[in-house]
């Protein structure tokens, strides 16, 4: 019996190789690679929208990174190139995700003429991405924290994702013994996201190390602005005069937490008081 070619046949067409309608693979190969020039005006128009989206995205990420530079030059703060990638996707998910709210149970609020005062809240047990900073001066220290936490949130953890924005970033402070100014080092500290708290992604970063903190109640009051030694401490000694009992509490640990990252010109910020366990 004489043995056919091998071929796909379509259309129909059942004759010999070669006849109407009969494709050989061969021939399939070669129709594949003679692009129509209705194809090849499409895969124009897609490059040119790509590269276009390209060059926007590219103008967009120097934007903010200029304006970052720009912020931190006024905190006496370097703003590497590296860190642009890391703005534009913080900035990017900013804009189409909810910050998820660090969860805690109110216990309390004080008020007065309609104006909280101060609010008492229960935190739960909870893990954090923390970073220890020393610069000269406080600014510097959360700039720098923040930035190194905003790299490790964007991608460079083991999970290589993008993990999510959680507000407030805290820092904890330390006062001198006499209580009138803060000490240089402080802990710029990030909570991670509720699906994470079981199995945190390891940061890249060898500065950034995984803590658990136990269960706290803190004393806490809002105030907005920039935050320095001199706000900080002013707020630290408005808030030990409105407690009835502020010796319950830390004496020489604070927290300030901050809502809006450090570039903003306007941050909403609290003063926390860490009651004594």
């Amino acid at each position: 019996m004489q043995q056919e070619a091998v071929g796909c046949r379509m259309s129909g067409a059942a004759g010999e190789p070669g006849a109407p309608g009969a494709i050989t693979l061969e021939e399939l190969d070669s129709m594949a690679e003679e692009q129509s020039p209705e194809a090849a005006d499409h895969s124009s128009s897609c490059s040119r929208a790509e590269e276009a989206e390209a060059e926007a995205a590219a103008a967009e990420q120097e934007r903010l990174l200029s304006y970052w530079q720009s912020v931190g030059r006024g905190h006496q703060v370097d703003v590497p190139r590296d860190m642009a990638e890391p703005i534009q996707q913080l900035t990017r998910n900013n804009q189409h995700q909810e910050r998820e709210s660090i969860p805690f149970t109110l216990v309390h609020r004080k008020e007065k003429f309609g104006e909280v005062l101060y609010e008492k809240r229960q935190y739960g047990k909870a893990k954090w991405a923390c970073i220890k900073m020393q610069e000269e001066q406080y600014e510097q220290s959360i700039c720098l924290g923040f930035m190194k936490l905003m790299k490790y949130i964007c991608e460079q953890n083991s999970s290589g994702l993008y993990l999510g924005m959680t507000v407030p970033i805290v820092t904890l402070v330390h006062t001198t013994e006499s209580h009138a100014e803060i000490t240089p080092s402080v802990t710029v500290a990030y909570y991670l996201p509720a699906l994470l708290q079981e199995q945190p992604p390891q940061p890249y970063d060898p500065e950034i190390i995984i803590e658990e903190w136990p269960p706290t109640v803190v004393y806490t009051r809002s105030f907005r602005g920039v935050t320095n030694e001199d706000s900080i401490m002013r707020e630290i000694n408005f808030l030990a005069e409105l407690l009835e009992s502020p010796e319950l509490c830390l004496q020489n640990i604070f927290i300030v937490a901050g809502y809006t990252n450090p570039a903003a010109a306007n941050r909403h910020n609290e003063i926390w008081f860490l009651q004594r366990p």
